[in-house]
């Protein structure tokens, strides 16, 4: 009995956050080590990414960002429970902590959604394929409900849950990466009940957590340049999807021997 065909995606985060970074990801997608990609709308190179996107028909999602840099919407203009004094967001631990602790007002990541929802179509003049958070943010406990809310008056009709099992096991991770990935994981698992009741559809195996986060040598950008902005929670640029001489990743012929398309 043949096996089924399984749908296998795989999506390059982070588009829009330096052109250096954006260079990588369009010649991973025309090489066809990448499927997608997921556009930072409050990054610093978040128009010429979506030129990319329209100029290579690269297909593209939202990566909602609530933990790096600045927002887009009303909350720029005066405070709100997202921002720190200085107006950037609360990093990717604070964000999670004060959500924890319940200081987040969910109407507000509703209002910064929405703003991010109509900045992409600003963009690239529709909406977005799937909907994903900046640090997996879009499955934390209330903040989920928000976003499937969002995206199904939206029409969006996928989102990633990173549904890891035995994560825990993954001990080439450092101990405080793997930790988060345990807890995010965990807040998955959680997330599932508010997605599928909303109708959102999400990958049945994912990845994303593990490691190694490049599939190619990388183009390293300065990292002075890009981002969403100084605060906390601003990284550098890290190695991501890009050719080099050692050619193409074997990962599409792989997928096609495990039955994948």
């Amino acid at each position: 009995m043949a096996r089924p065909r399984v749908r296998l995606v795989i999506t390059a985060d982070d588009f829009g956050y330096c052109p250096r970074r954006d260079e990588g990801i369009v010649e991973a997608f025309l090489a066809g080590a990448v499927t997608s990609a997921s556009l930072l709308v409050n990054g610093a190179a978040a128009e010429s990414a979506a030129e990319l996107a329209r100029r290579h028909q690269i297909p593209t999602g939202l990566h909602a960002n609530l933990s790096e840099g600045r927002p887009v919407g009303p909350a720029r203009r005066g405070t709100s429970s997202l921002l720190s004094p200085e107006g950037f967001f609360l990093g990717k631990m604070g964000f999670r902590e004060a959500v924890a602790a319940g200081d987040v007002a969910l109407s507000q990541v509703r209002e910064e959604l929405e703003a991010q929802l109509s900045r992409f179509q600003e963009l690239l003049g529709r909406n977005p394929t799937h909907v994903d958070g900046h640090q997996h943010v879009h499955v934390l406990p209330g903040v989920c409900q928000v976003f499937a809310e969002a995206l199904q008056a939206h029409g969006v009709r996928f989102t990633r849950l990173p549904l890891e099992r035995g994560i825990g096991g993954c001990t080439w991770l450092e101990a405080p990466a793997r930790a988060f990935a345990c807890a995010v994981a965990h807040d998955a698992s959680a997330a599932v009940g508010p997605f599928s009741r909303r109708g959102l559809r999400y990958p049945q195996v994912d990845r994303c957590l593990r490691g190694p986060e490049h599939l190619w040598p990388a183009h390293v950008g300065s990292p002075c340049v890009g981002g969403s902005g100084p605060g906390p929670g601003r990284y550098t640029h890290r190695p991501l999807l890009d050719s080099g001489a050692d050619g193409p990743p074997r990962l599409p012929q792989c997928a096609s021997g495990w039955g994948l398309r």
